[in-house]
């Protein structure tokens, strides 16, 4: 066995020997750096999913405090995001191999400063034109593509058995950060909680109180600072995950790269848009009944981001591709409560059955998203290391290092494409009846239960996972 230093694995270096298959590495050393890159990796993550979401709550304040935009306005307003996120998780995806992921987490962490303040700012003017407000959701957005370079990070760490449950909690506890931003930043807008540096109140008329709106932006500045830091003296850049994106690039041409971000987008993109887009939901169908959706849109995404770790951690005893099946058909049953309790014509619909049904998708949402990210490390580890059989051990090494560069870079590319679901499920609530999007995802996820049971679940399937 090679002998590794102590030293070489402290925080903050860059580490260039790492075998995570190799037993006596991982025992000996590998499990204690990979662990402390996770843990600081995730509330890093949470905070980008912060700074992603923090649109979904402020909408549904803006017009009681003196804005006076239209409903197809804020859901707008809560959809710019998906754009960006989409957008620059793309380009996260690849960034991050070149420049080092501990360097590059501690860089788009302390970025996210800069929308929250002018956030803050701009919320307290309520002359603040429409157009400037979109310009903040956009950038904002920018947030949501920190999840593209911290799962194809942590992917590298971790010995194949450990995968899904590593993903899992990287993704699940880091999307925590949708419900969390959903639950805190209501109840910080309503008292002068970050004293008068913050600013002061603006009257919300319909509930006749004070309310200090900036408060759900400016919250978060201290704790990116914080966690920018602890990346940078914390965690490590590994030379194996490095690569160009000359080389990188080859994933355009897997066939299962298509594959899996077709599946990804809808699971992550079912989680993501539905958390962008059910707060103004329950508004708009049910706040006349007296539920408000500051009340109950945090749980949902709560309730998903926990599945998620569950999605992982079943994919690893019983295989990736059984669990998305069964998310794929949990998601279409549940939107079919969703349409069904709906007010329509005269009937004030089901707030009870509307709301379990989200929380249902949310739920299966979170299983399917742990579960894919399971299965693309293990497509690709068994298509070259197949390849690679009667080559020798360089081969073979040399086959797994490429397979681990794709997978990290497959898993940050069907991301990147999923988060565009932030962006279209509000858009087509806005662009046509609430029912009529739900029967098209629930057509959606019929196509994606035939391509994961015709390429990975069924016998004799082309890559089993």
């Amino acid at each position: 066995m090679r002998s590794h230093r102590r030293e070489t694995y402290k925080p903050g270096a860059t580490i260039g020997d790492w075998r995570p298959e190799d037993e006596g590495f991982w025992q000996s050393t590998g499990r204690t750096v990979a662990q402390r890159n996770l843990w600081v990796s995730i509330p890093a993550l949470m905070l980008g999913f912060v700074v992603w979401q923090v649109w979904s709550v402020t909408v549904v304040k803006l017009n009681d405090v003196g804005f006076g935009f239209s409903k197809s306005q804020l859901f707008w307003l809560t959809a710019i995001p998906g754009i960006t996120g989409g957008t620059f998780r793309i380009l996260y995806t690849f960034i991050g191999p070149i420049f080092g992921e501990r360097k590059f987490t501690a860089f788009s962490t302390i970025i996210l400063v800069g929308p929250m303040l002018w956030l803050g700012f701009a919320l307290q003017d309520t002359g603040t034109p429409y157009w400037e407000l979109a310009l903040i959701a956009a950038v904002c957005g920018i947030g949501g593509a920190n999840f593209a370079s911290s799962m194809a990070n942590i992917g590298f760490f971790f010995p194949k058995r450990e995968k899904g449950s590593a993903n899992g909690l990287n993704g699940g506890l880091g999307n925590l950060g949708v419900s969390v931003v959903q639950l805190v930043a209501p109840l910080v807008v309503t008292a002068a909680v970050l004293g008068a540096p913050a600013g002061g109140p603006q009257h919300d008329a319909r509930k006749n109180t004070d309310i200090w709106l900036q408060n759900g932006a400016f919250l978060w500045v201290p704790l990116l600072v914080i966690m920018a830091l602890l990346a940078w003296f914390l965690m490590n850049d590994l030379r194996v995950a490095a690569a160009p994106f000359s080389q990188q690039k080859i994933i355009f041409k897997r066939k299962h790269n298509w594959l899996m971000t077709w599946l990804y987008v809808g699971t992550f993109g079912s989680f993501i848009g539905f958390a962008a887009g059910l707060p103004l939901l329950i508004k708009n169908n049910f706040e006349a009944q007296g539920y408000q959706a500051t009340t109950y849109a945090w749980i949902g995404p709560f309730i998903g981001a926990l599945m998620r770790w569950a999605g992982g951690w079943l994919s690893d005893k019983m295989g990736g591709a059984r669990v998305t099946m069964l998310s794929f058909v949990g998601m279409a049953a549940a939107l079919v409560v969703v349409i069904f309790a709906l007010p329509s014509g005269g009937d004030q619909g089901s707030f009870w059955a509307f709301f379990i049904g989200f929380l249902a998708a949310f739920a299966f949402s979170g299983l399917g998203n742990g579960s894919t990210f399971r299965q693309i490390p293990v497509i690709f580890r068994d298509q070259h290391m197949r390849q690679a059989e009667g080559g020798g051990p360089e081969a073979q090494a040399a086959a797994l290092k490429q397979s681990e560069m794709e997978a990290g870079a497959v898993t940050g590319f069907s991301s990147a494409i999923a988060a565009y679901g932030f962006f279209f499920i509000p858009a087509m609530f806005a662009a046509m009846t609430v029912t009529s999007a739900l029967w098209l995802f629930i057509g959606f996820y019929a196509t994606c239960l035939a391509v994961c049971w015709w390429f990975y679940a069924r016998p004799g399937a082309e890559a089993p996972s």
